[in-house]
């Protein structure tokens, strides 16, 4: 996990800090927020209070229920940056269990919609989000290298390296990657 735009807080300190704060300015209880994002109030009270990392099908689960996308969410914990991130400053989120890695490659802006972030899925991954962060939103997947599986709306697609497949999340969708793991570019609008 690359850290170096954290300064003294580690990115699931400042995740949890932001997670809080989400549920806090809306006026939630941890209940109120489990019921609408399906996550135990345990494993919400772990989250926020950064006890444990969160997994990607979590945090889907959360920016759900918050109307956002995970790279907002991030965007959110970051310190604002110019319109230049080098790759060496781009965030890397990593959930290890799923096997999945998240570079969030778009320089933060709160007030521009559009965002890309690079994902690597290693061989065999599977990543699971029950709903859209926000109802039809767009997303262009280009296919970097390997094989990745990708179903929306019940359709699963295959794609290979090159490939570009473009949809608007209405419903579940589910990311598998082949025999050789995925890196993809994945572009929201």
């Amino acid at each position: 996990m690359d850290t170096s735009s954290c300064d003294d807080h580690t990115i699931d300190q400042r995740i949890a800090e932001r997670l809080r704060a989400l549920r806090q300015e809306r006026g939630w209880s941890l209940e109120d927020l489990a019921t609408r994002c399906g996550v135990s109030r345990a494993t919400l009270s772990r989250l926020e209070n950064a006890e444990v990392s969160a997994t990607a099908n979590a945090l889907g689960r959360l920016c759900q229920a918050y109307g956002m996308t995970l790279s907002r969410l991030i965007h959110l914990v970051e310190d604002d940056f110019p319109p230049l991130v080098q790759r060496a400053g781009q965030t890397v989120w990593e959930d290890a269990r799923s096997g999945f890695a998240r570079r969030i490659v778009s320089p933060p802006a709160r007030a521009l919609a559009g965002e890309a972030m690079e994902g690597v899925l290693r061989p065999g991954a599977r990543i699971t989000y029950e709903g859209p962060p926000r109802a039809g939103l767009e997303h262009h997947l280009v296919l970097l290298e390997g094989a990745l599986r990708v179903t929306v709306d019940g359709v699963a697609h295959a794609l290979q390296s090159g490939d570009c497949l473009r949809y608007q999340l209405r419903g579940p969708s589910r990311f598998e990657a082949g025999e050789a793991g995925a890196r993809y570019l994945l572009f929201t609008v």
